[in-house]
């Protein structure tokens, strides 16, 4: 599937009211649909990435696993699996855990304004992250990545610093419990 150009305007509930060229949307700080997926391998370790230098914005900085929007028609869901091996090369089963909205300023000029959807999933297997994406990329464990977050946010996404407590509560009650 090419690259996704266009995004899916949303309102606060996160129903489709339009669509919009992708840079258009980020300059106009126009809310549109987003997905962000949090990988976790079988010691409960997040699968984090750095994102490549020359990516539009955030190039360089630490995020979650992947993130990306559906193209207009594309199911969330289908658009995070999608993505998740463009960028990470695999795939794994997702479940969508919470969403949120979130507005952030960056660079040249540009503004995230996204109604972003959440999702979690497991693997313990190859990983082959294309590096137009992904500059590097590791496992840690959600103990290090807070402490990290709480002494140098700025060597995170926006959207990684305000989705993660909740990703990190959402561990604690459900996928920890079943590490040994």
């Amino acid at each position: 599937m090419s690259k996704v150009t266009d995004v899916i305007l949303v309102n606060q509930q996160d129903e489709p009211i339009g669509v919009m060229e992708k840079m258009e949307a980020h300059r106009k700080a126009v809310l549109h649909r987003a997905f962000s997926v949090f990988i976790f391998n079988s010691k409960g370790e997040m699968l984090l990435q750095q994102r490549a230098v020359g990516k539009y914005h955030s190039g360089g900085l630490w995020t979650n696993t992947c993130c990306s929007h559906p193209a207009p028609g594309e199911d969330t869901l289908q658009a995070a699996t999608r993505r998740l091996n463009e960028e990470m090369g695999f795939t794994t089963m997702l479940e969508k855990v919470f969403d949120f909205v979130y507005l952030a300023e960056f660079e040249h000029g540009l503004t995230e304004h996204e109604f972003d959807h959440v999702f979690v999933g497991t693997y313990d297997s190859r990983i082959a992250p294309d590096p137009m994406e992904v500059k590097d990329y590791c496992y840690k464990n959600l103990e290090e990545i807070e402490a990290t977050l709480q002494s140098h946010p700025q060597k995170y996404t926006a959207w990684f610093n305000i989705a993660f407590p909740k990703v990190q509560q959402w561990a604690a009650e459900n996928l920890l419990k079943k590490v040994v």
